[in-house]
């Protein structure tokens, strides 16, 4: 199965702290406050689906990866089952934020959220109106918009809710073999951004390129947004 392919950045995976649908991976030795990113995974996905996205390697590799680096890593298992239903992983997405920033190892005042493919219309709430917490929002090979024949709920409409992100730091990484469909809503959300906007391209990448790719762009893609990410909570 795809999904218990290892991230193709080698990374030594830490063992990860269970509080409830969220897995934290802190830093060595915190002794005072750090930033945490949390990632969010795509779907929708099958409830019964096992193993579940935070238990999935590259999920693991990216908390390790951030934790190596001083900063708390999280991830989430949220409940996006149906296209017709972003509502309800919104609020475990809500809910396992406000879980991170009440952990005293850390600093509440610098979070980043990174959403993934279709979990990537869970960021328009943050996008219209970001919280003074939010440092960056970042994406990998996001899905920014329904597909055809998937019903839309105004609520999740990053492309138009980017327009309000004043000077929020995004982080995309987009890739060249993606589907027409899908990169047609990255399009959009470029176009309509008004904010600082990095992009990380990944020519030859395919959907899923951090584990599918094997090869030193992806390697240097992963490296770069984990890079720019960071460097918005120092």
């Amino acid at each position: 199965m795809d999904i218990l392919k290892p991230l193709v950045l080698p990374v030594t995976n830490r063992e990860a702290e269970r509080h409830g649908t969220v897995d934290l991976y802190p830093p060595d030795d915190v002794t005072t406050p750090r930033p945490a990113v949390l990632f969010v995974h795509g779907g929708p996905l099958p409830a019964e689906m096992k193993p579940t996205p935070r238990e999935w390697p590259m999920f693991q590799a990216y908390g390790s990866l951030v934790a190596g680096r001083g900063v708390v890593g999280a991830t989430v298992d949220h409940g996006l089952r149906t296209p017709a239903d972003y509502a309800t992983p919104a609020g475990d997405v809500r809910a396992a934020v406000e879980l991170i920033r009440a952990d005293p190892r850390v600093d509440g005042n610098r979070i980043a959220l990174w959403f993934f493919s279709g979990g990537s219309p869970l960021s328009a709430d943050y996008l219209r109106e970001p919280p003074a917490w939010l440092r960056c929002v970042a994406f990998s090979y996001p899905l920014l918009a329904p597909l055809p024949g998937w019903p839309s709920d105004p609520r999740f409409l990053p492309a138009e809710a980017v327009t309000g992100a004043g000077d929020l730091p995004i982080v995309l990484t987009r890739v060249g073999r993606e589907d027409p469909a899908v990169q047609e809503t990255v399009r959009a959300f470029v176009d309509a951004a008004k904010t600082r906007l990095d992009i990380v391209e990944v020519p030859n990448g395919q959907h899923s390129f951090d584990i599918k790719d094997d090869e030193d762009a992806s390697r240097a893609a992963i490296q770069r947004a984990v890079d720019l990410v960071l460097a918005t909570m120092k």
